[in-house]
């Protein structure tokens, strides 16, 4: 496939740009490979000044259109009028909803080029091919490919885990993804469980994805493990493997949750159709609690293979879809332009986000307690393991890690739970809250740990080394990026498509924008507990408002304070912990 064959129109001039919080201007705008480019140019006090649009066509996530002047075309075509004069007196408005929750207006003279115009977007935004979307052209300055990667620093994570306790060891087992697609080539487990044992556990696991460390507690030797549900089915299957993986996990004799992140109905539904949950007599130590987050994990609808894995027709029947569509409620409720509170209110009580946003915290929370002040080691499943359990490990180790807090240590939390723990960002995050394409392995799910990432850095203003502006890029980079970092379902698909070796990763470049700081910061060695009462979840209006109301009195603040910090010598704040 060539993307010149997918360009109808390359160039049109007198085009006028529309977009919230800027006057109309015209310019010309140029249809590219990756790009939509708009400029335009006016003359005023003897200077030229120019204003320049690009825009990322994989950001375009809807493109509506519309012709102005439709039924003189009609007329005039019924009239014998010339085909040129025809197209010439008609116009065209197309609509561009972003990704990143923007919407764009360009109105087109001529039904052909707009129609053209569309039509180009529409290709252009839907390329699916993995290598031909835009971070393997992207090429930017002064910087080498293969730099700036941090897939080694989970290795040292659990390098270092392992030389401390000694209970716990790295494992090459899944080094050609044969165990398990979804994981990365290195797993820390057990020191005493073989990888025989781990081989067998895997089979019985959904899509393989079989226990393994997720955190290490230093303050109390816990730890927290994920994996998926054990593949127990109508004729409760055993796996003796398996049940010998998780007791050696306690072997110190401290006691033990799994934190099922589905109802208990949901969990024996899915018994049924070949998964389940763990039985109590067969995990002895262990204790099941439930903490429904039925954003994006369900029971199947149909039974697995044998290997515990689906087709891709099966895989659409089990996502679920509540969490999508509140995503797309809320930010149709945001773009209301109607003034009545009660209406506003009504819609955003109806999105049920903040629902979701609550009980995302609440079940993190749970798990950290459980660690903390339980001094338990705690399991986080669901049903695949790929979403709300990565959901909840993550937000229970910003809760319970000042190191996770800091700028890089949030950086390596994002590699090693989301990126190098299986989260298929490529099939979550296909489209966002205005396609009218609405697949159902699409989840906003790491939208959703954004969120609460920032509920936290609002009851905790001090304790977070970043600030929303960084919150706000990775909302946008993992939808539409130029840089690979969020590209592909998982490690065996990146390793694939050379993706570290033939495009640059996000992270030297976040690292080099002061924005992303909060002066604010100071190191807090403490637990951050939040608050999940109604009062205390509140919308996130720097996202999901953004482009509604206008925020430049709020950025012109922050800057100020950035400014005082400098002066007093206090900024930039550690990254890397307390000094």
């Amino acid at each position: 496939m060539e993307f010149a064959e997918l360009i109808k129109t390359t160039k049109v001039n007198n085009v006028v740009l529309s977009c919230p919080g800027l006057q109309p201007i015209r310019g010309t705008l140029a249809v590219t490979s990756h790009h939509l480019l708009f400029s335009s140019q006016t003359k005023g006090s003897g200077e030229q000044r120019m204003t320049e649009l690009w825009l990322l066509i994989r950001n375009v996530d809807a493109t509506e259109k519309s012709i102005q002047n439709l039924s003189w075309y009609q007329s005039s075509r019924t009239n014998g009028s010339p085909p040129e004069n025809r197209l010439a007196n008609t116009s065209g408005t197309i609509t561009l909803k972003c990704k990143d929750l923007k919407i764009l207006q360009l109105e087109i003279p001529g039904m052909e080029e707009c129609l053209n115009v569309a039509s180009s977007i529409e290709a252009l935004s839907s390329v699916e091919l993995v290598m031909k979307m835009y971070p393997f052209f992207y090429r930017p300055q002064n910087t080498k490919l293969g730099t700036g990667w941090l897939t080694h620093i989970t290795e040292q994570y659990y390098k270092q885990i392992a030389s401390e306790t000694g209970a716990w060891r790295l494992s090459s087992v899944n080094a050609d993804f044969g165990v398990c697609p979804s994981y990365p080539p290195v797993v820390i487990v057990p020191a005493r469980v073989d990888d025989g044992a781990l081989q067998k556990s895997a089979r019985f696991r959904q899509g393989r994805r079989f226990p393994v460390l997720s955190y290490y507690h230093k303050k109390n030797g816990t730890v927290m493990l994920r994996s998926s549900q054990p593949l127990v089915g109508p004729n409760r299957r055993r796996c003796p493997e398996d049940e010998l993986l998780l007791s050696a996990v306690l072997e110190g004799g401290e006691p033990g949750f799994i934190l099922d992140t589905r109802s208990l109905q949901a969990a024996k539904q899915a018994r049924v159709m070949g998964g389940g949950l763990e039985h109590r007599s067969c995990y002895r130590g262990w204790k099941r609690l439930h903490r429904a987050l039925e954003s994006t994990e369900t029971f199947q609808s149909q039974p697995l293979g044998e290997d515990g894995s689906c087709s891709p027709t099966h895989l659409e029947g089990i996502r679920g879809r509540p969490l999508q569509e509140s995503f797309i409620k809320l930010v149709e409720a945001c773009n209301d332009s109607s003034p009545h509170m009660d209406r506003w209110l009504s819609r955003l009580e109806a999105s049920k986000w903040l629902s979701h946003v609550k009980e995302a915290l609440n079940a993190a929370c749970l798990a950290a307690q459980c660690l903390e002040r339980e001094e338990a080691c705690v399991l986080v499943h669901g049903g695949e393991g790929k979403d709300t359990t990565l959901l909840v490990t993550a937000l229970a180790q910003v809760i319970l890690d000042p190191d996770c807090r800091t700028l890089t240590g949030f950086q390596g939390l994002l590699e090693r739970e989301w990126i190098q723990a299986g989260h298929p960002f490529h099939l979550r995050c296909a489209h966002s809250a205005y396609s009218h394409t609405r697949l159902k392995q699409e989840a906003p799910t790491f939208v959703l740990f954004l969120d609460c990432v920032w509920q936290l850095g609002r009851q905790f203003p001090l304790s977070l080394a970043f600030n929303e502006h960084l919150l706000l890029a990775l909302f946008e980079h993992c939808y539409a990026s130029p840089y690979g970092t969020f590209l592909c379902n998982n490690e065996k698909e990146r390793k694939f498509c050379e993706l570290r070796e033939k495009t640059h990763s996000l992270w030297p470049w976040i690292n080099r924008v002061e924005k992303y700081l909060n002066p604010l910061y100071t190191y807090n060695p403490l637990v951050i507990w939040p608050s999940v009462e109604p009062q205390s979840v509140v919308l996130w209006q720097g996202l999901f408002l953004r482009w509604v109301h206008s925020s430049h009195y709020l950025d012109e603040a922050w800057a100020e304070i950035q400014q005082i910090a400098r002066n007093s010598q206090t900024y930039p704040p550690q990254l890397h912990g307390a000094t």
